[in-house]
């Protein structure tokens, strides 16, 4: 059987009718959703203004027990590294060469007294003689004389029993301060001198002290003017609170006192020394410990707290955050913040009353987007103002280490 050919024109029509088919119109693609992200509104809240500042502890009173007398140390009446009282005895220097003095001494004033005793008669009886010209006029005045020196000598001999007695006394070394004491320097047997002032020990007194901050001069000029201006007070019921936080990171658990800042400003650092006091009854605190100190300078009463996941930094440093505007686009803004209270950064501009900062989602979104606000979910530590203690306040340029947004 024959198979007639197709004409070309069928093939053509047919091809043609596949392509159009093939070319028909697609299922439409479903449209593109608005992404989700989480919003806090900022208000304005009180926040302390804190400034924390590094330093080191040292004693309150320090004393340096030395030898006032030479001799022989004969025994140490305490124990090393233990509480003493002021005037407890601590160490006993042999006495008997001080003991003799001293009985030389009184043995010269008595004879200085007997012998006043009779110059004093003498010239008694001559002041009755001359009235009457029995006696020469020289001779009553040698009597005079000789009584005037005989009391000379009095007051002497008891300058030299009161020297005896006081070089008798520093024969008891004691403590002049209440405190601590320290590794004993001299050891029974030992020879101690006047002269060289030997040191036998030291004794700091503990409780309260003293903690001095290093601060720059700038700083510490602010500070000063705030003093001045009535703002801080460094007495009375407004005083401004100190605290501290120790070398492992924790808390110390009592506030101090802001005493005084220094008038000399170190040529090297550039920066000025503030004390401040703190009790210290269980002896945590030890002399030269290194330690922070957060001053609480006021209350800034116009701030807003933004938590971290919500603020970023571009390259120049400034802090930025994310902004959902009344159309629901995103719009970022620049912040200017004044350190960090806790799990938040502390907003002293850029931001309104109002605002709504994205906190969660913010790296699905970019400025100008279309986004749908709802409320974030941030653990309690983070939603407010409630937190740990202020931080230490730093300009927002300057700020660093700022936590990468979090969806």
């Amino acid at each position: 059987m024959r198979v007639q050919p197709v004409p070309f024109r069928l093939i053509c029509a047919a091809t043609a009718a596949v392509a159009l088919a093939a070319c028909g119109q697609k299922p439409s693609a479903p449209p593109q959703q608005t992404p989700e992200v989480g919003v806090i509104t900022v208000q304005p809240s009180s926040v302390p203004v804190v400034t924390e500042l590094p330093g080191r502890t040292s004693a309150f009173l320090v004393a340096q027990v030395r030898a006032r007398v030479d001799g022989i140390v004969q025994r140490r009446e305490f124990t090393e590294g233990s509480e003493v009282k002021a005037g407890q005895r601590l160490y006993k220097i042999d006495p008997a060469p001080y003991q003799a003095a001293l009985n030389s001494a009184k043995a010269t004033l008595a004879k200085a007294q007997a012998n006043l005793a009779t110059t004093t008669a003498q010239a008694n009886r001559y002041k009755v003689l001359v009235a009457a010209n029995a006696v020469s006029k020289q001779d009553y005045d040698n009597a005079v004389a000789a009584q005037g020196q005989a009391e000379a000598d009095v007051a002497a001999g008891k300058a030299s029993v009161e020297t005896a007695q006081i070089n008798l006394g520093y024969t008891d070394v004691v403590a002049p301060i209440s405190g601590r004491t320290g590794v004993s320097q001299v050891t029974p047997g030992a020879y101690v001198q006047a002269s060289q002032a030997t040191l036998m020990d030291t004794i700091q007194t503990l409780d309260p002290v003293y903690v001095d901050l290093t601060q720059s001069s700038l700083d510490g000029l602010k500070l000063r003017r705030e003093v001045q201006e009535g703002r801080l007070k460094t007495t009375g019921p407004g005083a401004a609170k100190v605290t501290l936080i120790l070398e492992d990171g924790r808390p110390y658990p009592l506030p101090g006192k802001l005493q005084f800042s220094d008038v000399t400003v170190d040529q090297s650092t550039g920066s000025v020394t503030i004390r401040a006091t703190f009790p210290n009854p269980n002896r945590v605190l030890l002399p030269g410990m290194f330690v922070r100190a957060r001053i609480e300078e006021g209350v800034n009463e116009h701030a807003m707290l933004v938590p971290q996941i919500g603020v970023t930094h571009d390259q120049k440093g400034s802090a930025i955050a994310l902004v959902v505007g009344p159309d629901d686009k995103v719009v970022p803004r620049e912040l200017v913040t004044s350190g960090m209270q806790g799990p938040n950064w502390v907003v002293d501009g850029g931001l309104q009353s109002g605002d709504r900062v994205i906190v969660q989602g913010t790296e699905k979104v970019r400025p100008g987007m279309q986004v749908k606000p709802v409320p974030a979910q941030l653990p309690a530590a983070a939603s407010g103002a409630q937190g740990a203690s202020a931080a230490a306040a730093a300009p927002a340029s300057g700020a660093s280490g700022a936590s990468a947004p979090a969806a």
